[in-house]
């Protein structure tokens, strides 16, 4: 029964680690509908004179990816020692199932917090876009290879 919650740990892990690093990636995409609601920050970027972005929107949209990159890095940075911390608990040779779950729900937490952040962003970007500006990005963005 032991070794079942080891491994089911370990692969718990993993799933975390990959889903993190989706996270990571950006907003989602392809035929999710929610992610097909948002705009990806660099595509804002990429397109910011197609789009006749103000200096207002400009100003705005830097100083919120800077404020969010700067959460980005400390909430990784903890959620890596979080995840350590896991990871040393499964490794002895008999888990504690109190404190593995204990510190699961820490690990789960921090990245409940890294996906909410990530999606306020989101929101932010689009609501300070004009409708005529996000057409223009959806038009964009659906004209993109892989799409």
């Amino acid at each position: 029964m032991r070794m079942k919650l080891k491994v089911f740990i370990v692969y718990l892990l993993f799933a975390l680690a990959a889903s993190l690093v989706h996270a990571q990636a950006g907003p989602p995409r392809g035929d999710d509908p929610f992610g097909q609601s948002f705009f990806a920050p660099e595509l804002v970027f990429q397109n910011q004179e197609a789009l006749s972005l103000t200096d207002e929107q400009r100003d705005y949209f830097k100083a919120e990816m800077r404020q969010a990159q700067l959460k980005f890095t400390d909430m990784q940075f903890k959620l890596q020692d979080e995840m350590e911390k896991l990871q040393m608990i499964v490794r002895s040779a008999r888990v504690d199932e109190q404190q593995t779950l204990a510190q699961l729900e820490k690990v789960l937490s921090m990245e409940r917090e890294i996906k909410r952040t990530q999606i306020g962003l989101l929101v932010r970007i689009k609501n300070k876009l004009t409708p005529e500006q996000q057409a223009k990005l959806q038009d964009m963005r659906s004209r993109q290879p892989g799409r």
